[in-house]
């Protein structure tokens, strides 16, 4: 069959020529994905998320705009930088948490000299509340997405955003405060 009809019940959403496309390309985009994560389970993973998304985007492809295989290279190595990307942050902000910043104002009360630096951190988080603290600590220190830190925190994803946003607006009133 040809590469172009073919695509065409894919947009159509013909689940054989979909299949068929799969078994064209499953192995090339499997290839590209483990060349930039580095791990064959992952790349298998993604390399599934892949081909659910342009189930799902099939629209969007334009033939006007590129080939098929090279929308289709695009979608994965994105994926997989996105994917890259995810892991990093979450690792660089694993170990970071707000007893980084509890230390320094530890070592500060102890060595009887305050930076201007650690006063003024003192005062901002002296004004939160501990669930303030601890869902800051979660989100922005941790890197927890809202929905994660409503599982560990095990209240609604609702009270996650309304208090994030209230303890944001409680963290500017602080700093407002201080720089009047």
């Amino acid at each position: 069959m040809e590469l172009d009809l073919l695509v065409q019940r894919f947009q159509e959403k013909d689940r054989r020529a979909f299949e068929k496309l799969y078994e064209m390309y499953h192995v090339n985009i499997h290839g590209v994905i483990h060349t930039i994560v580095r791990d064959r389970e992952l790349a298998e993973e993604l390399a599934q998320d892949v081909f659910i998304k342009i189930w799902n985007n099939a629209a969007s492809y334009n033939s006007s705009k590129g080939r098929f295989f090279t929308w289709i290279l695009n979608i994965a190595r994105n994926t997989a930088i996105d994917e890259l990307r995810s892991r990093n942050y979450k690792n660089l902000k694993k170990n970071l948490s707000a007893d980084y910043f509890v230390g320094i104002l530890e070592r500060a009360d102890s060595e009887d000299t305050e930076t201007p630096d650690t006063k003024g951190l003192k005062k901002l988080v002296n004004g939160l509340k501990e669930k303030c603290i601890e869902l800051l600590e979660l989100l922005y220190f941790k890197g927890f997405t809202q929905k994660d830190a409503s599982e560990e925190l095990k209240i609604p994803l609702g009270t996650v955003k309304t208090r994030n946003r209230n303890c944001i607006s409680k963290l500017r009133d602080n700093i407002d405060l201080e720089w009047i």
